[in-house]
């Protein structure tokens, strides 16, 4: 990215306090079947260059056909993974930590790198992200 890039470019950031342990929620963020049942069917693997994809919706209107195409760019295992977000227009990188506290883990989403063409979809995945606290993904931790 050139240096007026960086400089528009918006983060989404959300905490989670969620009373599971780090291996739980790690698992719920690494584990094709978990993940898919509170986020969205994928493929993915907790390995640095594994290219993977997400299935949705599509959103014609927003050049949106549904697959969101990933790439691990950091794996830290329980603790942190990061990888590129790439779906309709936006080029864009999730990182989740996790973070041990007295009561389960803290976990932290950024998802980086929206510029200022991307409006829509920074205020939907926004409005996604904030909605998921306290909702499917409590219920996938609860079952395992």
């Amino acid at each position: 990215m050139n240096d007026q890039a960086t400089a528009t470019a918006r983060a989404i950031e959300v905490d989670y306090d969620l009373a599971y342990p780090p291996e739980k929620v790690w698992r719920t963020l690494t584990e094709p079947d978990l993940l898919a049942k509170w986020l969205m069917p994928n493929d993915i693997a907790p390995r640095v260059g594994h290219r993977f994809t997400f299935q949705t919706d599509p959103v014609p209107a927003a050049g949106f056909d549904g697959v969101v195409h990933c790439e691990v760019l950091a794996v830290e295992k329980t603790r942190r993974i990061s990888y590129a977000w790439r779906g309709g227009q936006i080029d864009t990188v999730v990182t989740w930590t996790l973070t041990a506290t007295a009561t389960g883990t803290r976990l932290h989403l950024e998802h980086a790198g929206f510029g200022p063409a991307d409006e829509m979809a920074f205020k939907g995945l926004g409005e996604g992200w904030r909605k998921m606290k306290g909702g499917r993904i409590l219920e996938v931790l609860a079952n395992l």
